[in-house]
């Protein structure tokens, strides 16, 4: 039901109104709305039943395991956000003056400090919005260098096929050329495609460490000095940077820039389109060209650095400084774990999933690469139930939400068939874990019992199988009153 439905004529919610009324001013009648705008008529009540009642229906890091791959939906500390909404950071203009917001700009200092160290780059900027905007910034950056320099004859960026989507768009968006290069039986990249791919054109090669195959590149060192010697820079996508925090940094496996998903690995609000943070670090050789403003320590103050005091910048890419909220949250959440509990991230995630996987497997599920140890994730590959059941991946995963599970990320990577990409997170229990293996081994017995059953899950949802496609080519987004 939508909150229009509840509507009635006459029916008012006074303690959500506004205090004052607004009034015409100076705005030209051509501009007045001529008629009421189309809002609802609901009572207080009935709009916190109705929107409580809807989130009841929701699945969610707060209400259920949700082992989406890639993605890190791990639990967000509830301190992270209540310091973070403190009347000091929340009533500070982002247009105030520094000597105002002297604290606030030793947080973000400290921040880009912490994001720094870990990464081992040697700055760090914080105004990226996104993980893709993260890209854009960083492929930008590479451009940037390659022109400064006048080698103007590269147009040419190398991406895995195991890559995220966005990698291929963003190297598109910034003018390079597109070069795909495929991955071994292993998971690994094929290094004869890597040599035979990089030359004269070789802008760069975007990289993701552990990959979306959820392994780790063995060969990232001889991948590094094979791009750096043909004249290329490295671009690492921290999607997956859960995996190695406080293991291994992406500076030392000689990438020149990396953008941060504060969302995954630093535990800030992840989904719903936004809200989001990328922070961008870069090695030496791309310091000049890193978005400003950055915050810097000069004579005991905090100020930001612009575009006067790095004039090879390649520019603001968000108004102000970025997501100042989701900033906070993830400096809170590093300051709360220190060095010793990011070491603990990296651990914990990387033995769920290796604990989830060993067990996946002795329940029967295939493995997409069985050579492997999992990095922080992992893939089961359910072709061979298809193949002899017709119950697919999608089906699999529809089923699990009657079991009170999220599915894991279905069909991705694409070069796995009947892909589900799995990851655990350090947050989760062994009790949450091997509920999860049961919940996995019923449908299993399911599938070879009741195959039908399971093409038709969910059975126990709100809503039962939609046409999918008919939902995504006549989405019906719009309430008109009949």
């Amino acid at each position: 039901m939508l909150i229009f439905e509840h509507s009635r004529p006459g029916r008012y919610n006074y303690s959500q109104s506004p205090a004052t009324r607004a009034t015409k001013h100076n705005i030209p009648d051509k501009l007045l709305r001529q008629s009421k705008p189309l809002l609802p008529e609901v009572s207080e009540m009935d709009t916190v039943r109705h929107y409580t009642r809807l989130s009841q229906k929701n699945f969610s890091i707060d209400t259920q395991f949700y082992p989406l791959g890639s993605c890190t939906m791990k639990y967000n500390p509830r301190a992270c956000n209540s310091l973070a909404m403190l009347p000091q950071f929340l009533s500070r203009h982002p247009l105030a003056p520094e000597d105002t917001g002297q604290g606030f700009l030793a947080c973000m200092y400290e921040l880009q400090e912490i994001l720094k160290g870990v990464t081992g780059m040697a700055a760090v900027s914080l105004t990226s919005m996104a993980g893709a905007q993260g890209e854009l910034i960083g492929v930008t950056m590479i451009r940037a260098y390659h022109e400064a320099r006048g080698d103007t004859a590269r147009t040419e960026i190398i991406i895995p096929d195991a890559a995220h989507g966005t990698n291929p768009a963003t190297a598109v968006m910034s003018g390079y050329k597109v070069v795909e290069i495929p991955t071994d039986e292993e998971g690994d990249v094929d290094m004869a495609a890597l040599k035979a791919a990089v030359g004269p054109k070789t802008a760069g090669l975007m990289l993701t460490n552990p990959s979306t195959l959820g392994v780790f590149e063995k060969k990232v060192a001889e991948m590094s000095r094979i791009v750096h010697a043909a004249g290329g820079l490295l671009y690492y996508d921290g999607a997956n940077l859960n995996a190695v925090l406080g293991k291994v940094k992406p500076g030392d496996m000689g990438f020149d820039v990396i953008h941060m998903n504060l969302h995954k690995t630093f535990s800030t609000p992840h989904g719903g389109g936004g809200p989001g943070s990328a922070p961008v670090g870069v090695a030496e050789r791309l310091l000049p060209y890193l978005p400003v403003p950055i915050v810097a320590y000069e004579n005991g103050a905090y100020r930001w650095l612009t575009e006067k005091d790095r004039p090879q910048s390649i520019g603001r890419l968000s108004a102000h400084m970025g997501n100042a909220g989701v900033l906070l949250r993830a400096y809170i959440y590093v300051r709360l774990l220190g060095a010793e509990g990011m070491h603990r991230i990296s651990e914990y995630a990387t033995l769920n999933a290796n604990y989830l996987l060993a067990e996946l497997r002795k329940a029967g599920f295939e493995i997409a690469y069985p050579t492997r140890r999992a990095s922080h994730e992992f893939i089961v590959t359910t072709k061979g139930i298809k193949d002899k059941t017709g119950v697919t991946a999608m089906n699999l995963a529809k089923r699990l939400l009657d079991k009170n599970f999220h599915a894991p990320t279905t069909y991705f990577p694409m070069l796995v068939p009947e892909c589900l990409l799995i990851e655990p997170a350090e947050t989760e229990s062994k009790e949450t874990l091997d509920s999860f293996v049961n919940a996995m081994k019923e449908i299993l017995v399911e599938i070879e019992t009741q195959p039908d059953m399971v093409k038709g899950a969910p059975h126990l949802m709100p809503l039962r199988k939609l046409d999918e496609v008919k939902a995504a080519r006549e989405p019906d987004l719009t309430w008109t009153p009949t």
